[in-house]
């Protein structure tokens, strides 16, 4: 056995292990930046929830709040809103699904669905965001007294179901619970 055919490591050995592990930790540090900006920021967390004061939307008032960086419509319906819903035939509906993150996905979109629930159908909270191209529609307006997108014709009824144009579903109704009689936790 030569000396040269040692088994012992060496100086050459030691610089490569080393010039191995200063580039894991160089490729790491240069990938954390990029891993880190995916994460949603703190203003984004702490809309996770927002809480609404009810009390002071009477029967045919609206309000707008935003919650994770969307408008959320909140109505107080009339008794004439909530009639006119009732009486829609779900066959003349353009989207059939209900949209309400509080009920079975495959729900159908009857007025009480789309509602706060049985006891509550006066209250109609939505995001307020076109599902066609995510505009901002503008409420009581449009054929069905409802909301209606002006940028490209979608109406919506008094109980946030797409009717006409080119929106291919219902306004989406965000997770939400009374948390009391004039306070609603949305999110």
């Amino acid at each position: 056995m030569s000396a040269t055919d040692s088994t012992e490591p060496n100086r050459r050995d030691f610089l490569y292990v080393a010039t191995g592990v200063a580039g894991a930790v160089g490729a790491a540090g240069v990938a954390w930046p990029f891993i880190d900006q995916m994460r949603p920021d703190a203003s984004t967390r702490a809309l996770a929830s927002v809480q609404v004061d009810v009390s002071g939307v009477e029967p045919g008032m609206s309000l707008t709040v935003k919650w994770r960086g969307k408008p959320v419509f909140v109505r107080n319906r009339t008794e004439a809103e909530i009639e006119a819903a009732r009486q829609t035939p779900l066959d003349d509906l353009k989207d059939p699904v209900a949209r309400n993150a509080n009920i079975a996905g495959d729900a159908p979109a009857t007025d009480i669905a789309r509602s706060a629930g049985e006891g509550r159908e006066n209250w109609l909270i939505m995001v307020g965001v076109c599902t066609h191209l995510g505009c901002v529609p503008l409420g009581q307006a449009g054929d069905f007294g409802g909301w209606f997108c002006p940028c490209h014709g979608s109406h919506y009824d008094t109980a946030g179901r797409i009717r006409k144009g080119p929106a291919p579903e219902n306004l989406p109704v965000p997770t939400l619970a009374f948390i009391s009689d004039t306070m609603i936790e949305i999110g």
